[in-house]
């Protein structure tokens, strides 16, 4: 049976599994029919055309795992920001793991969606921000029709969350081949500030297929910063769904670092309703083998005098392929719009492939939009001069890779989310440099 027919199948045991409320499920039962009627998407459509996903739906996945694992602190401590005090927001094939998470209801929410998608005291929330921005694409809808599990993040107004949260979801190849669907929502209400780490880690060498799904509103005057960190098994394919909701004068930044993993494909989307808002984006992609990462942006200026920010730097070695296909769209009332897109590769290998695609859609006449794409490989004549001066050649490489992507980790806000990029890049050259960017 093809997964798309296994999925349609087994909504009706889904649904008798999970506790369901009238509207929530109506809105999964459209999100059914919207799936079904597409299916899974394929190179044809034009969004998807560097990216196939053929290979990795080939696999028997086990929808719903049912096998308990008992994982111990010391053996996924590395996974984890731990350095740091934190909240965390832990999943172990897909169910919450409460010996390693820590939530709170002190003033703000951070909890589970399994709870807010059925309890009256969420209720208001979930009706006015549930499914309200997430696109009825494909995978989307697949995860909207299936949405049980995942992190609820709401954070009342005037408030400052002073620790970062983290949502962890791992993975233990406790089946053959595993499906997964979280599905986040994080409400940021008038002035609030809030920090997130998200990962998606698996621990198996067993396939794994994580479908997932997060929508973040961020309110007038609110701050958001997120940082997405990507360095799972070459078994691992993601698809990261990102919807982004901003009124006036809010500030919401997205840090997405993919190190790793079989494919990934990083959906971030970006609306602006409001005035005087600021929206974020970087990236740095480092890959290797036969590894494939996929950037698609959606930075949309609906309101008058905003900004918007995309910085991505990828760097490909052997067969790996990178793709970055960001577009901004300015409206017509969207006046005195500051809209900058960079994106900038290197290709370690001959044999290693970028498809860049940067796109502008402008309707507004008084606007500063921008974008540029580079694609070349590493400076020879800075490289023979550090050897002359007694670099090695490898670790020459390595520090022209970290000026490279300086411009990204530069802006990241938690020092110990920076600390811990800056070893990833470093392990994933093959050098050990003793400085931090």
């Amino acid at each position: 049976m093809e997964l798309k027919d296994k999925l349609v199948s087994s909504y009706v045991a889904f649904e008798n599994r999970v506790e369901t409320d009238s509207e929530v499920h109506e809105i999964r039962s459209k999100a059914l029919q919207n799936f079904e009627a597409l299916g899974f998407p394929t190179k044809k459509l034009e969004a998807w055309k560097y990216t196939s996903l053929s290979s990795v739906l080939k696999q028997d996945y086990s929808l719903f795992p049912n096998k308990e694992n008992n994982i111990q602190l010391a053996d996924v401590k590395k996974y984890f920001i731990h350095d740091i005090d934190a909240y965390k927001l832990v999943f172990i094939d897909g169910k919450y793991s409460s010996f390693l998470s820590e939530t709170t209801h002190d003033t703000f929410d951070v909890c589970l969606m399994s709870a807010a998608l059925v309890k009256p005291k969420y209720k208001a929330v979930i009706e006015n921000y549930f499914d309200k921005i997430a696109t009825k694409d494909n995978l989307t809808s697949l995860n909207t029709a299936f949405a049980s599990e995942g992190a609820y993040i709401h954070i009342p107004k005037n408030i400052e969350v002073e620790k970062p949260i983290q949502i962890i979801n791992l993975t233990t190849g406790s089946e053959a081949a595993t499906l997964l669907q979280p599905r986040n929502l994080i409400v940021v209400e008038q002035n609030a500030h809030v920090q997130i780490i998200e990962r998606h880690q698996s621990l198996t060498s067993n396939p794994v297929l994580t479908n997932s799904v997060t929508e973040v509103f961020a309110a007038k005057d609110a701050t958001v910063d997120i940082y997405k960190i990507q360095n799972d098994d070459e078994s691992a394919s993601l698809v990261d769904n990102s919807y982004i909701e901003q009124k006036s004068n809010s500030v919401v930044s997205v840090h997405t670092f993919s190190f790793g993993g079989n494919i990934t494909r990083n959906n971030l989307n970006f609306y602006q309703r409001g005035e005087h808002i600021d929206s974020i984006l970087k990236g740095i992609t480092i890959i290797e083998g036969k590894q494939h990462v996929d950037h698609h942006t959606l930075v949309h200026h609906i309101g008058p005098n905003c900004e918007s920010h995309q910085d991505y730097k990828g760097i490909f070695d052997e067969r790996s392929t990178g793709v970055f296909n960001g577009k901004v769209v300015v409206e017509k009332e969207a006046q005195k719009t500051n809209a900058y897109q960079k994106n900038n590769n290197v290709l370690v290998s001959d044999k290693a492939t970028i498809n860049a695609k940067p796109q502008l859609e402008i309707f507004a006449d008084d606007v500063k939009c921008s974008h540029g794409c580079t694609i070349g490989q590493l400076d020879d004549d800075a490289l023979f001069y550090m050897q002359q001066r007694g670099i090695p050649k490898k670790e020459g490489k390595a520090l022209l890779m970290y000026a490279f992507a300086n411009t990204v980790l530069e802006s990241v806000k938690i020092p110990e989310v920076k600390q811990r990029i800056t070893k990833l890049i470093a392990k994933k050259l093959g050098v050990d440099i003793g400085f931090d960017l």
